[in-house]
């Protein structure tokens, strides 16, 4: 499998260094030129992981890393001179995986998101799963399978699907379902709640799959 990896990195002698480096080691790596745009290039890679500086043209890396959680829950890392203790915890706290400080040696790195490459998807293949109706949901790396197709779920999606699959057969309230988003965002309204259950039915419909998950109205939804 080549992984491949998205760099946010506005110093282009460090971006080509690590995305050489990256290829040396038989990883996929792209380097983001416009700065306004990084999620347009986040939905076109499709990474396995994320580079990611804080200091950047337009918004920080704080803002970006926020955008692609609410997203998906790929890896990232930031990599960053600013290594100070308050950096590195708001990094933490903002869903990055790992902290790395410049300077840096590039086959350092590359060895890191190697090992944080492993943890996340090496070992997929032996988490559990839960299956209904020929639908497959892998709780190692968030994935769906239907009709042999694997989708991709943003990490709301995810824990939604989850929640209704681990209660198949049993009608899930909204405030239920609101409580597992919760987990990933600070605040959820009944709005985002129906949007990401919307998103989520479309994914389906285009895979084959419709009726999939049933509106109890008044009551909740249910997988059953």
């Amino acid at each position: 499998m080549e992984y491949r990896i998205l760099i946010v990195e506005d110093e282009q002698g460090i971006a080509d260094a690590v995305c050489a480096a990256m290829s040396r080691w038989g990883l996929k790596a792209e380097a983001v030129t416009d700065f306004r745009r990084v999620m347009e290039d986040f939905d076109r890679v499709k990474p396995h992981l994320v580079l990611l500086d804080i200091s950047l043209p337009f918004m920080n890396g704080y803002h970006w890393c926020t955008e692609i959680r609410k997203a998906s829950s790929v890896p990232v890392i930031f990599v960053s001179s600013a290594s100070d203790n308050m950096n590195i915890i708001m990094a933490m706290n903002m869903g990055a995986d790992d902290f790395i400080a410049k300077p840096f040696d590039p086959d350092v790195l590359v060895a890191k998101v190697q090992a944080l490459l492993r943890r996340s998807y090496d070992f997929a293949g032996s988490a559990p799963v839960l299956e209904h109706q020929g639908i497959v949901l892998n709780t190692g790396d968030n994935s769906l399978t239907c009709n042999g197709q694997k989708l991709d779920l943003s990490r709301n999606e995810y824990r939604i699907l989850l929640t209704l699959m681990q209660n198949k057969g049993k009608i899930v309230s909204r405030e239920k379902l609101m409580e597992a988003l919760w987990q990933t965002d600070s605040f959820v309204d009944e709005n985002t709640l129906t949007v990401n259950v919307g998103r989520l039915r479309k994914k389906l419909e285009a895979a084959g799959v419709s009726d999939f998950i049933t509106t109890k109205f008044g009551e909740g939804y249910l997988v059953g």
